[in-house]
Protein backbone atom coordinates (compact mmCIF):
# COMPACT_ATOMS: atom_id res chain seq x y z
CA UNK A 1 0.00 0.00 0.00
CA UNK A 2 1.24 3.46 -0.91
CA UNK A 3 1.75 5.74 2.13
CA UNK A 4 1.11 9.37 1.28
CA UNK A 5 2.48 12.41 3.22
CA UNK A 6 -1.06 13.09 4.41
CA UNK A 7 -1.32 9.57 5.79
CA UNK A 8 2.03 10.02 7.53
CA UNK A 9 0.80 13.22 9.18
CA UNK A 10 -2.40 11.51 10.30
CA UNK A 11 -0.43 8.56 11.65
CA UNK A 12 1.89 10.86 13.58
CA UNK A 13 -1.09 12.80 14.90
CA UNK A 14 -2.78 9.58 16.03
CA UNK A 15 0.38 8.43 17.82
CA UNK A 16 0.76 11.77 19.61
CA UNK A 17 -2.92 11.72 20.53
CA UNK A 18 -2.65 8.18 21.84
CA UNK A 19 0.38 9.08 23.93
CA UNK A 20 -1.42 12.14 25.28
CA UNK A 21 -4.45 10.05 26.21
CA UNK A 22 -2.17 7.47 27.83
CA UNK A 23 -0.29 10.13 29.81
CA UNK A 24 -3.57 11.78 30.85
CA UNK A 25 -4.94 8.42 31.99
CA UNK A 26 -1.71 7.70 33.88
CA UNK A 27 -1.73 11.11 35.56
CA UNK A 28 -5.42 10.73 36.44
CA UNK A 29 -4.78 7.29 37.95
CA UNK A 30 -1.90 8.69 39.95
CA UNK A 31 -4.04 11.59 41.18
CA UNK A 32 -6.72 9.13 42.32
CA UNK A 33 -4.16 7.14 44.29
CA UNK A 34 -2.77 10.27 45.97
CA UNK A 35 -6.31 11.40 46.77
CA UNK A 36 -7.10 8.00 48.30
CA UNK A 37 -3.88 8.01 50.37
CA UNK A 38 -4.73 11.42 51.80
CA UNK A 39 -8.39 10.55 52.37
CA UNK A 40 -7.59 7.30 54.21
CA UNK A 41 -4.68 8.87 56.08
CA UNK A 42 -6.95 11.68 57.27
CA UNK A 43 -10.06 9.67 58.24
CA UNK A 44 -8.68 6.23 59.12
CA UNK A 45 -5.04 6.64 60.09
CA UNK A 46 -3.77 3.62 62.00
CA UNK A 47 -0.22 4.69 62.78
CA UNK A 48 -0.90 4.79 66.50
CA UNK A 49 -2.58 1.38 66.43
CA UNK A 50 0.67 -0.07 65.11
CA UNK A 51 2.65 1.85 67.74
CA UNK A 52 0.33 0.70 70.54
CA UNK A 53 0.69 -2.95 69.59
CA UNK A 54 4.47 -2.75 69.37
CA UNK A 55 5.00 -0.82 72.60
CA UNK A 56 2.17 -1.98 74.84
CA UNK A 57 1.23 -5.45 73.63
CA UNK A 58 4.75 -6.65 72.81
CA UNK A 59 7.13 -4.20 74.53
CA UNK A 60 10.93 -4.00 74.42
CA UNK A 61 12.24 -6.07 71.52
CA UNK A 62 15.83 -7.05 72.13
CA UNK A 63 17.78 -9.35 69.81
CA UNK A 64 17.37 -12.88 71.18
CA UNK A 65 14.12 -12.10 73.01
CA UNK A 66 10.77 -13.78 72.53
CA UNK A 67 9.35 -10.26 72.12
CA UNK A 68 11.40 -9.61 68.97
CA UNK A 69 10.45 -12.97 67.50
CA UNK A 70 6.78 -12.19 68.17
CA UNK A 71 7.11 -8.70 66.68
CA UNK A 72 8.66 -10.09 63.48
CA UNK A 73 5.74 -12.48 63.04
CA UNK A 74 3.23 -9.69 63.69
CA UNK A 75 4.80 -7.31 61.14
CA UNK A 76 4.81 -10.08 58.51
CA UNK A 77 1.16 -10.84 59.26
CA UNK A 78 0.20 -7.17 58.91
CA UNK A 79 1.99 -6.74 55.59
CA UNK A 80 0.31 -9.86 54.20
CA UNK A 81 -3.12 -8.73 55.40
CA UNK A 82 -2.72 -5.58 53.26
CA UNK A 83 -1.91 -7.64 50.18
CA UNK A 84 1.84 -7.03 50.09
CA UNK A 85 4.42 -9.61 49.18
CA UNK A 86 6.74 -10.26 52.13
CA UNK A 87 10.41 -11.20 52.28
CA UNK A 88 11.72 -12.46 55.63
CA UNK A 89 15.50 -12.27 55.60
CA UNK A 90 17.55 -14.05 58.26
CA UNK A 91 20.24 -11.58 59.31
CA UNK A 92 21.98 -13.53 62.08
CA UNK A 93 21.64 -15.50 65.28
CA UNK A 94 22.70 -15.38 68.92
CA UNK A 95 23.71 -18.36 71.08
CA UNK A 96 21.38 -17.70 73.99
CA UNK A 97 18.04 -15.93 74.27
CA UNK A 98 17.21 -13.34 76.94
CA UNK A 99 13.83 -12.35 78.36
CA UNK A 100 13.41 -9.66 80.99
CA UNK A 101 10.92 -10.12 83.79
CA UNK A 102 9.95 -7.66 86.57
CA UNK A 103 12.55 -6.26 88.95
CA UNK A 104 12.24 -4.94 92.51
CA UNK A 105 14.59 -3.59 95.16
CA UNK A 106 14.53 -1.86 98.52
CA UNK A 107 16.75 -0.66 101.33
CA UNK A 108 15.99 -2.36 104.64
CA UNK A 109 16.52 0.10 107.50
CA UNK A 110 14.63 2.57 109.69
CA UNK A 111 14.76 5.05 106.81
CA UNK A 112 14.24 2.37 104.18
CA UNK A 113 13.15 3.12 100.63
CA UNK A 114 12.17 1.44 97.40
CA UNK A 115 15.07 1.47 94.97
CA UNK A 116 15.01 2.94 91.47
CA UNK A 117 17.36 0.78 89.41
CA UNK A 118 17.77 -1.45 86.36
CA UNK A 119 20.16 -4.00 84.89
CA UNK A 120 21.66 -4.25 81.39
CA UNK A 121 20.25 -6.97 79.19
CA UNK A 122 22.09 -10.28 79.09
CA UNK A 123 23.20 -9.91 82.72
CA UNK A 124 22.31 -12.08 85.71
CA UNK A 125 19.19 -11.86 87.80
CA UNK A 126 18.86 -12.86 91.43
CA UNK A 127 17.87 -16.26 92.79
CA UNK A 128 14.56 -15.06 94.14
CA UNK A 129 14.82 -12.31 96.75
CA UNK A 130 18.42 -11.85 97.84
CA UNK A 131 19.35 -9.72 100.83
CA UNK A 132 22.82 -8.64 101.87
CA UNK A 133 24.99 -6.01 103.48
CA UNK A 134 26.78 -3.33 101.44
CA UNK A 135 30.49 -2.64 100.92
CA UNK A 136 32.50 -0.16 98.88
CA UNK A 137 34.86 -1.84 96.40
CA UNK A 138 38.54 -2.20 97.27
CA UNK A 139 40.99 -0.05 95.32
CA UNK A 140 44.24 -1.80 96.27
CA UNK A 141 45.41 -5.30 97.06
CA UNK A 142 45.85 -4.27 100.70
CA UNK A 143 42.19 -3.17 100.87
CA UNK A 144 41.02 -6.36 99.17
CA UNK A 145 42.90 -8.59 101.60
CA UNK A 146 41.44 -6.68 104.53
CA UNK A 147 37.82 -7.16 103.40
CA UNK A 148 37.81 -10.36 101.31
CA UNK A 149 36.06 -12.39 104.02
CA UNK A 150 33.24 -9.84 104.24
CA UNK A 151 32.56 -9.92 100.50
CA UNK A 152 30.57 -13.13 100.65
CA UNK A 153 26.86 -12.27 100.39
CA UNK A 154 27.53 -8.54 99.91
CA UNK A 155 26.32 -5.95 97.43
CA UNK A 156 29.38 -3.96 96.31
CA UNK A 157 29.29 -0.27 95.36
CA UNK A 158 31.61 0.55 92.44
CA UNK A 159 33.35 3.86 91.88
CA UNK A 160 32.83 3.87 88.10
CA UNK A 161 29.52 5.34 86.96
CA UNK A 162 27.21 3.44 84.62
CA UNK A 163 27.05 4.25 80.91
CA UNK A 164 24.16 1.84 80.35
CA UNK A 165 26.36 -1.01 79.18
CA UNK A 166 27.15 -4.09 81.26
CA UNK A 167 30.45 -4.44 83.08
CA UNK A 168 32.96 -5.87 80.61
CA UNK A 169 34.07 -9.28 81.87
CA UNK A 170 36.05 -10.48 78.87
CA UNK A 171 39.65 -11.70 79.10
CA UNK A 172 40.83 -8.45 77.50
CA UNK A 173 39.03 -6.40 80.16
CA UNK A 174 40.45 -8.58 82.93
CA UNK A 175 43.95 -8.03 81.54
CA UNK A 176 43.42 -4.27 81.76
CA UNK A 177 42.20 -4.72 85.33
CA UNK A 178 45.39 -6.60 86.17
CA UNK A 179 47.42 -3.69 84.78
CA UNK A 180 45.43 -1.21 86.88
CA UNK A 181 45.90 -3.35 90.01
CA UNK A 182 49.67 -3.38 89.41
CA UNK A 183 49.73 0.43 89.03
CA UNK A 184 47.60 0.88 92.11
CA UNK A 185 49.95 -1.37 94.09
CA UNK A 186 52.72 1.06 93.30
CA UNK A 187 50.52 4.06 94.18
CA UNK A 188 49.51 2.36 97.41
CA UNK A 189 53.16 1.93 98.43
CA UNK A 190 53.87 5.57 97.63
CA UNK A 191 50.81 6.68 99.60
CA UNK A 192 51.97 4.68 102.61
CA UNK A 193 55.30 6.49 102.45
CA UNK A 194 53.48 9.83 102.20
CA UNK A 195 51.34 8.95 105.22
CA UNK A 196 54.44 8.02 107.19
CA UNK A 197 56.19 11.24 106.16
CA UNK A 198 53.14 13.33 107.11
CA UNK A 199 53.04 11.62 110.52
CA UNK A 200 56.72 12.27 111.14
CA UNK A 201 56.53 15.88 109.93
CA UNK A 202 53.30 17.01 111.52
CA UNK A 203 54.49 20.61 111.74
CA UNK A 204 55.12 20.82 107.98
CA UNK A 205 52.53 21.25 105.22
CA UNK A 206 51.20 17.73 104.52
CA UNK A 207 51.95 16.04 101.22
CA UNK A 208 48.93 15.06 99.15
CA UNK A 209 48.10 11.41 98.58
CA UNK A 210 48.17 10.17 94.99
CA UNK A 211 44.89 9.15 93.36
CA UNK A 212 44.38 5.54 92.37
CA UNK A 213 44.02 4.60 88.69
CA UNK A 214 40.33 4.29 87.84
CA UNK A 215 38.82 1.19 86.31
CA UNK A 216 35.47 -0.61 86.35
CA UNK A 217 35.89 -2.93 89.34
CA UNK A 218 39.64 -3.72 89.19
CA UNK A 219 39.10 -6.65 91.58
CA UNK A 220 36.01 -7.90 89.69
CA UNK A 221 37.22 -11.48 89.28
CA UNK A 222 38.47 -11.76 92.86
CA UNK A 223 35.22 -10.34 94.27
CA UNK A 224 33.11 -12.78 92.22
CA UNK A 225 35.23 -15.66 93.51
CA UNK A 226 34.74 -14.32 97.06
CA UNK A 227 30.95 -14.72 96.68
CA UNK A 228 29.47 -11.24 96.18
CA UNK A 229 25.77 -11.03 95.29
CA UNK A 230 26.27 -8.24 92.78
CA UNK A 231 27.75 -4.90 91.82
CA UNK A 232 26.03 -1.51 91.98
CA UNK A 233 26.98 1.54 89.93
CA UNK A 234 25.64 5.07 90.11
CA UNK A 235 23.49 6.03 87.11
CA UNK A 236 22.04 9.32 85.94
CA UNK A 237 18.25 9.61 85.67
CA UNK A 238 16.52 8.66 83.43
CA UNK A 239 18.35 5.37 83.65
CA UNK A 240 20.05 4.29 80.44
CA UNK A 241 19.52 0.53 80.08
CA UNK A 242 21.50 -1.22 77.36
CA UNK A 243 23.18 -4.64 77.19
CA UNK A 244 26.33 -6.73 77.56
CA UNK A 245 27.95 -5.57 74.34
CA UNK A 246 31.25 -7.36 75.00
CA UNK A 247 29.91 -10.73 76.05
CA UNK A 248 26.37 -11.41 74.85
CA UNK A 249 27.40 -13.28 71.70
CA UNK A 250 29.84 -15.50 73.58
CA UNK A 251 27.48 -16.58 76.38
CA UNK A 252 26.33 -20.19 76.36
CA UNK A 253 23.90 -22.01 78.65
CA UNK A 254 26.97 -23.42 80.38
CA UNK A 255 28.61 -20.02 80.94
CA UNK A 256 25.69 -17.80 81.96
CA UNK A 257 26.51 -14.76 84.11
CA UNK A 258 25.98 -15.35 87.83
CA UNK A 259 26.52 -11.98 89.50
CA UNK A 260 24.08 -9.05 89.26
CA UNK A 261 25.07 -5.84 87.48
CA UNK A 262 22.87 -3.08 88.92
CA UNK A 263 22.55 0.56 87.79
CA UNK A 264 21.10 2.60 90.66
CA UNK A 265 19.57 6.08 90.69
CA UNK A 266 22.50 8.42 91.42
CA UNK A 267 20.73 10.13 94.35
CA UNK A 268 19.99 6.82 96.03
CA UNK A 269 23.52 5.60 95.33
CA UNK A 270 24.91 8.66 97.10
CA UNK A 271 22.67 8.07 100.12
CA UNK A 272 23.65 4.40 100.38
CA UNK A 273 27.35 5.16 99.99
CA UNK A 274 27.16 7.69 102.83
CA UNK A 275 25.49 5.10 105.05
CA UNK A 276 28.29 2.62 104.30
CA UNK A 277 30.93 5.24 105.10
CA UNK A 278 29.19 5.99 108.41
CA UNK A 279 29.04 2.23 109.06
CA UNK A 280 25.27 2.34 109.52
CA UNK A 281 23.54 -1.00 109.93
CA UNK A 282 21.25 -1.72 106.95
CA UNK A 283 20.77 -4.16 104.08
CA UNK A 284 19.65 -4.11 100.45
CA UNK A 285 17.17 -6.58 99.02
CA UNK A 286 16.78 -7.25 95.27
CA UNK A 287 14.47 -9.48 93.24
CA UNK A 288 15.60 -9.36 89.59
CA UNK A 289 14.00 -11.72 87.08
CA UNK A 290 16.38 -11.87 84.13
CA UNK A 291 15.80 -15.11 82.24
CA UNK A 292 17.92 -16.95 79.65
CA UNK A 293 16.87 -19.70 77.25
CA UNK A 294 18.70 -22.05 74.94
CA UNK A 295 19.41 -20.87 71.40
CA UNK A 296 20.43 -20.29 68.78
CA UNK A 297 17.86 -17.52 68.39
CA UNK A 298 17.65 -16.08 64.89
CA UNK A 299 16.69 -12.51 64.04
CA UNK A 300 15.23 -11.25 60.76
CA UNK A 301 14.51 -8.31 58.49
CA UNK A 302 10.85 -8.21 57.46
CA UNK A 303 10.30 -6.43 54.15
CA UNK A 304 6.94 -5.61 52.58
CA UNK A 305 6.99 -5.44 48.79
CA UNK A 306 4.69 -3.46 46.49
CA UNK A 307 5.85 -4.74 43.12
CA UNK A 308 6.52 -2.25 40.32
CA UNK A 309 4.41 -2.48 37.16
CA UNK A 310 6.96 -1.10 34.68
CA UNK A 311 10.38 -1.19 36.38
CA UNK A 312 10.03 -4.04 38.88
CA UNK A 313 13.81 -4.29 39.32
CA UNK A 314 14.21 -0.66 40.32
CA UNK A 315 13.43 0.31 43.90
CA UNK A 316 12.27 3.00 46.28
CA UNK A 317 12.66 2.18 49.97
CA UNK A 318 11.59 3.35 53.42
CA UNK A 319 12.29 1.81 56.79
CA UNK A 320 12.91 1.78 60.53
CA UNK A 321 14.27 -0.77 62.98
CA UNK A 322 12.12 -3.23 64.92
CA UNK A 323 14.60 -4.19 67.63
CA UNK A 324 14.62 -2.06 70.77
CA UNK A 325 16.16 -2.03 74.23
CA UNK A 326 13.90 -3.51 76.88
CA UNK A 327 14.26 -1.11 79.81
CA UNK A 328 11.40 0.86 78.24
CA UNK A 329 9.02 -0.40 75.57
CA UNK A 330 10.81 0.76 72.41
CA UNK A 331 7.91 3.05 71.53
CA UNK A 332 10.02 5.90 70.15
CA UNK A 333 13.29 4.13 69.30
CA UNK A 334 12.19 2.84 66.93
CA UNK A 335 8.55 1.85 67.25
CA UNK A 336 7.95 5.34 65.89
CA UNK A 337 9.85 4.64 62.66
CA UNK A 338 8.35 1.18 62.20
CA UNK A 339 4.80 2.42 62.81
CA UNK A 340 5.12 5.27 60.30
CA UNK A 341 6.66 2.93 57.71
CA UNK A 342 3.94 0.34 58.25
CA UNK A 343 1.16 2.90 57.89
CA UNK A 344 2.73 4.27 54.70
CA UNK A 345 2.69 0.68 53.42
CA UNK A 346 -0.97 0.23 54.37
CA UNK A 347 -2.01 3.54 52.81
CA UNK A 348 -0.36 2.63 49.53
CA UNK A 349 -1.47 -1.01 49.52
CA UNK A 350 -5.12 -0.13 50.16
CA UNK A 351 -5.23 2.83 47.76
CA UNK A 352 -5.03 0.74 44.60
CA UNK A 353 -1.50 1.98 43.93
CA UNK A 354 0.33 0.36 41.02
CA UNK A 355 3.71 2.11 41.10
CA UNK A 356 6.09 1.86 38.17
CA UNK A 357 8.96 0.91 40.48
CA UNK A 358 8.97 -1.58 43.31
CA UNK A 359 8.51 -0.03 46.75
CA UNK A 360 10.16 -1.82 49.70
CA UNK A 361 8.94 -1.21 53.25
CA UNK A 362 11.90 -2.32 55.35
CA UNK A 363 11.56 -3.28 59.00
CA UNK A 364 15.17 -3.88 60.02
CA UNK A 365 16.58 -5.99 62.80
CA UNK A 366 19.63 -5.54 65.01
CA UNK A 367 20.11 -1.80 64.60
CA UNK A 368 20.93 -1.40 68.29
CA UNK A 369 23.56 -4.15 68.10
CA UNK A 370 25.39 -2.52 65.18
CA UNK A 371 23.06 -1.92 62.19
CA UNK A 372 23.06 -5.68 61.64
CA UNK A 373 19.92 -6.03 59.53
CA UNK A 374 20.50 -3.19 57.08
CA UNK A 375 24.19 -4.11 56.83
CA UNK A 376 23.21 -7.67 55.91
CA UNK A 377 20.77 -6.38 53.25
CA UNK A 378 23.45 -4.18 51.66
CA UNK A 379 26.43 -6.51 51.90
CA UNK A 380 24.47 -9.46 50.50
CA UNK A 381 23.27 -7.34 47.57
CA UNK A 382 19.63 -8.20 48.20
CA UNK A 383 18.80 -5.76 45.41
CA UNK A 384 21.24 -4.00 43.05
CA UNK A 385 22.32 -0.87 44.91
CA UNK A 386 22.61 1.14 41.70
CA UNK A 387 18.90 0.49 41.10
CA UNK A 388 17.74 2.09 44.36
CA UNK A 389 16.30 5.52 43.61
CA UNK A 390 16.19 6.57 47.28
CA UNK A 391 16.02 5.12 50.80
CA UNK A 392 14.08 7.08 53.46
CA UNK A 393 15.04 6.17 57.03
CA UNK A 394 13.02 7.14 60.09
CA UNK A 395 14.79 6.64 63.42
CA UNK A 396 14.56 9.69 65.62
CA UNK A 397 11.92 11.47 67.63
CA UNK A 398 8.17 11.15 66.95
CA UNK A 399 8.31 14.46 65.11
CA UNK A 400 6.65 15.85 62.02
CA UNK A 401 8.02 15.53 58.47
CA UNK A 402 7.89 19.16 57.35
CA UNK A 403 10.52 19.53 54.63
CA UNK A 404 13.16 17.88 52.52
CA UNK A 405 16.49 19.25 51.28
CA UNK A 406 17.85 17.75 48.07
CA UNK A 407 20.78 18.24 45.69
CA UNK A 408 20.09 20.56 42.75
CA UNK A 409 19.86 17.61 40.34
CA UNK A 410 16.88 16.22 42.29
CA UNK A 411 15.15 19.52 42.98
CA UNK A 412 12.67 19.67 40.06
CA UNK A 413 11.65 16.05 40.58
CA UNK A 414 11.00 16.63 44.28
CA UNK A 415 9.02 19.82 43.66
CA UNK A 416 6.73 17.82 41.40
CA UNK A 417 6.56 14.81 43.75
CA UNK A 418 5.74 16.93 46.80
CA UNK A 419 3.11 19.14 45.13
CA UNK A 420 0.23 17.26 46.85
CA UNK A 421 1.79 18.01 50.25
CA UNK A 422 1.58 21.80 49.93
CA UNK A 423 -1.97 21.96 51.29
CA UNK A 424 -2.11 18.63 53.08
CA UNK A 425 -2.26 20.24 56.52
CA UNK A 426 -1.99 24.01 57.06
CA UNK A 427 -0.52 23.36 60.52
CA UNK A 428 2.38 21.48 58.93
CA UNK A 429 3.29 23.17 55.62
CA UNK A 430 5.77 21.09 53.64
CA UNK A 431 8.65 22.66 51.73
CA UNK A 432 11.28 21.40 49.28
CA UNK A 433 14.68 23.04 49.63
CA UNK A 434 17.64 23.02 47.27
CA UNK A 435 20.90 22.15 48.97
CA UNK A 436 23.41 24.98 48.93
CA UNK A 437 27.18 24.65 48.77
CA UNK A 438 29.36 21.68 47.98
CA UNK A 439 28.12 18.11 48.38
CA UNK A 440 29.34 16.18 51.39
CA UNK A 441 31.90 13.42 51.10
CA UNK A 442 30.46 9.94 50.90
CA UNK A 443 30.69 8.42 54.41
CA UNK A 444 33.35 5.76 54.91
CA UNK A 445 32.23 4.47 58.31
CA UNK A 446 28.86 3.23 59.51
CA UNK A 447 27.06 5.10 62.24
CA UNK A 448 23.85 6.74 63.23
CA UNK A 449 21.16 4.46 61.86
CA UNK A 450 20.14 2.07 59.10
CA UNK A 451 20.76 4.50 56.27
CA UNK A 452 24.53 4.30 56.91
CA UNK A 453 25.53 1.27 54.84
CA UNK A 454 23.40 2.51 51.93
CA UNK A 455 25.10 5.91 52.01
CA UNK A 456 28.55 4.29 52.24
CA UNK A 457 27.73 2.56 48.94
CA UNK A 458 26.57 5.72 47.20
CA UNK A 459 22.82 5.13 47.49
CA UNK A 460 20.71 8.28 48.00
CA UNK A 461 19.37 8.40 51.56
CA UNK A 462 17.38 11.61 51.32
CA UNK A 463 15.14 11.75 54.38
CA UNK A 464 12.73 14.32 55.76
CA UNK A 465 13.51 17.10 58.16
CA UNK A 466 11.41 16.33 61.24
CA UNK A 467 10.38 19.22 63.48
CA UNK A 468 8.12 20.11 66.41
CA UNK A 469 5.96 22.89 64.90
CA UNK A 470 3.48 22.95 67.79
CA UNK A 471 6.14 23.03 70.48
CA UNK A 472 5.48 19.81 72.39
CA UNK A 473 8.97 20.02 73.95
CA UNK A 474 10.07 16.53 72.96
CA UNK A 475 13.69 15.83 73.94
CA UNK A 476 15.31 12.83 72.29
CA UNK A 477 18.03 12.55 74.95
CA UNK A 478 15.38 11.80 77.56
CA UNK A 479 14.25 8.59 75.84
CA UNK A 480 17.40 7.49 74.01
CA UNK A 481 18.05 3.96 75.33
CA UNK A 482 16.40 4.85 78.64
CA UNK A 483 13.52 3.67 80.79
CA UNK A 484 11.39 6.54 79.44
CA UNK A 485 11.17 5.19 75.89
CA UNK A 486 7.46 4.52 76.34
CA UNK A 487 4.20 5.03 74.48
CA UNK A 488 3.17 8.31 76.09
CA UNK A 489 6.30 9.98 74.67
CA UNK A 490 4.86 9.60 71.15
CA UNK A 491 3.14 12.51 69.37
CA UNK A 492 0.21 11.05 67.37
CA UNK A 493 -0.59 13.96 65.05
CA UNK A 494 3.05 14.24 63.95
CA UNK A 495 3.42 10.53 63.29
CA UNK A 496 0.12 10.25 61.43
CA UNK A 497 1.01 13.20 59.24
CA UNK A 498 4.48 11.76 58.57
CA UNK A 499 2.98 8.45 57.45
CA UNK A 500 0.96 10.27 54.77
CA UNK A 501 3.97 12.32 53.69
CA UNK A 502 6.07 9.17 53.41
CA UNK A 503 3.43 7.37 51.34
CA UNK A 504 3.00 10.28 48.92
CA UNK A 505 6.73 10.78 48.41
CA UNK A 506 7.46 7.07 47.97
CA UNK A 507 4.73 6.83 45.35
CA UNK A 508 5.94 9.95 43.55
CA UNK A 509 9.54 8.71 43.35
CA UNK A 510 8.36 5.29 42.20
CA UNK A 511 6.37 6.84 39.33
CA UNK A 512 9.11 9.00 37.82
CA UNK A 513 10.16 8.00 34.32
CA UNK A 514 13.76 7.82 35.59
CA UNK A 515 15.72 7.06 38.73
CA UNK A 516 16.57 10.08 40.84
CA UNK A 517 19.81 11.65 39.67
CA UNK A 518 22.88 11.02 41.81
CA UNK A 519 24.73 14.00 40.32
CA UNK A 520 26.14 16.11 43.13
CA UNK A 521 24.89 13.70 45.80
CA UNK A 522 28.36 13.04 47.20
CA UNK A 523 31.77 14.46 46.40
Amino acid sequence: MLITPTMKRLSTFALVAALAICCTFSATAQDKVIKKIIETGTTDNRTMEHADFLANRIGGRLIGSAALTEAEAWVKEQFESWGLEVMVQEAGEINVGFNRGPWFGRMLSEDGMNLHFATPSYTAGTRGKQTGHVLIEPKSRREFERMKGALKGAWVLLEAESDGMAINTTDAANQKRAEVIAKNEEIDRENNEIRRWNYEHRDAEPRKLKEYEKSVAPFYKEMVEAGVLGFIRSAAVPLKIMYDRAGCYDITMETLPTVCDIMLDEAQFKTIKQKVQRKDIFQLEFDIRNHFYRGPVKYHNVIGILRGSKYPKEYVMAGGHLDAYDGGSGAVDDGNGVSVTMEAARLLATSGAKPKRTILFCVWTGEEFGLLGSKFFVENKTVPLEKISNYINRDGGPLCATSVTVPPAMYDDYVSICKPLENLNPDFPFTVNKREGQPQARPTRAGGSDHAHFAMNGVPTIGFRETDPKGYNFEYGEIWHTERDIFNKLIPEYMEHSAMVTAVVLYGIANLDHLLSRDGLYK
